[in-house]
C-alpha cells in the first residue's frame, strides 16, 4: 500500500474533534459544515470516523452531519478528569446517547485506580458499558497514559479497561501535559492483542492528544498494524483523536497547503 493511500485512510480514522471552552451551538455547526464541503472538494476521499463535541452539543452534529455514517462522538463521565460521583457520570452518558450520541468516550477513574482500588475502578466502567449496550453505543475508555507514566501500570489499565467492556481503549485527553506517545501506543496495542489471543474479542485502539502531522499519523499506522495486523486498520477499531490533523493529511496527500479544517 503507498504513502498516499495509508494517508488517505488516516483520514477515515479521525474523531475530528472539538472540545474548547468557549465552543458554542454555531461554532459546532460551523465544524460540521467543513466536513461537508470537505466531501464536497474530495468526493473519493472517506468521511472522518466521527465528529467529536461535548455532550450537549451532540444533537448539532446529529441535525446537521452530511450522513448517519458520520458518527456523532461524546466525552462523557465528567471529562476530563472523571472526578465525580459515579450516578453523576452515569446520568451524564445516558444524556448524551439520548441527545444523539453514537459513541462514548469516557476517562478511567484514575482517582481509583492510582489509589489501588482497581476493582471500584473497573467498576465504573462495567456500569457505564452497560449504559452503552443498552443503546448500541460504543464505549471508549481514555487512560490517560501521560499520568500513568509506567508501561506496568499502561498495560495493567489497558487490561482492566478492556475486561470491564471497554470497546476501544485510547491513549488521553488531550488536556494533560503529556498525551499520545509511540511508547503508550505500543504497551497498549500489544495488551490489545494479548486481550484478543485471551477472549476472542477485538478491542479498538485510539491515539489521542497531540497527533497534528501526518509523520505522526503514519508511525502509529506502523505501530498499529505492525502489532495487531491490518485486520484492524480500518475505523472500527483503529482511530485518531485528533483537531489539527486533518489539515496536515490533506496537503500531505495533495502536495500543497490546505487549511479547511
Amino acid at each position: 500500500m503507498s504513502k498516499t493511500e495509508i494517508l488517505k485512510k488516516c483520514f477515515g480514522f479521525m474523531d475530528l474533534t472539538t472540545l474548547k471552552p468557549e465552543d458554542t451551538q454555531a461554532s459546532v455547526k460551523a465544524l460540521v459544515d467543513k466536513v461537508s464541503e470537505y466531501h464536497s472538494l474530495y468526493p473519493d476521499y472517506p468521511l472522518p470516523a466521527s465528529i467529536c463535541v461535548y455532550p450537549n452539543f451532540a444533537h448539532v452534529v446529529k441535525e446537521h452531519r452530511l450522513s448517519p455514517e458520520l458518527h456523532v462522538t461524546t466525552v462523557a463521565g465528567c471529562f476530563p478528569t472523571s472526578q465525580s460521583f459515579l450516578e453523576v457520570k452515569k446520568a451524564e452518558v445516558l444524556m448524551a446517547i439520548e441527545d444523539g450520541a453514537d459513541e462514548i468516550d469516557i476517562v478511567l477513574a484514575l482517582n481509583a485506580f492510582l489509589a489501588g482500588d482497581e476493582k471500584r475502578a473497573a467498576e465504573e466502567i462495567s456500569q457505564i458499558k452497560q449504559i452503552c449496550a443498552e443503546h448500541s453505543v460504543l464505549l471508549k475508555v481514555i487512560l490517560e497514559t501521560g499520568i500513568l507514566r509506567s508501561e506496568e501500570l499502561i498495560h495493567k489499565a489497558s487490561i482492566l479497561a478492556m475486561e470491564a467492556g471497554a470497546d476501544f481503549i485510547k491513549t488521553s485527553t488531550g488536556k494533560v501535559s503529556v498525551n499520545a506517545t509511540p511508547e503508550a501506543a505500543t504497551v497498549m496495542c500489544k495488551a490489545i492483542k494479548e486481550y484478543y489471543q485471551k477472549t476472542g474479542r477485538k478491542v479498538g485502539f485510539k491515539a489521542a492528544g497531540g497527533v497534528s502531522t501526518a509523520e505522526e499519523a503514519l508511525q502509529y499506522y506502523e505501530i498499529g498494524e505492525s502489532i495487531l495486523g491490518e485486520e484492524w486498520m480500518n475505523k472500527d477499531l483503529f482511530r485518531f483523536g485528533v483537531s489539527r490533523l486533518g489539515n496536515a493529511l490533506l496537503s500531505a496527500i495533495e502536495n500543497k497547503p490546505v487549511t479547511l479544517f
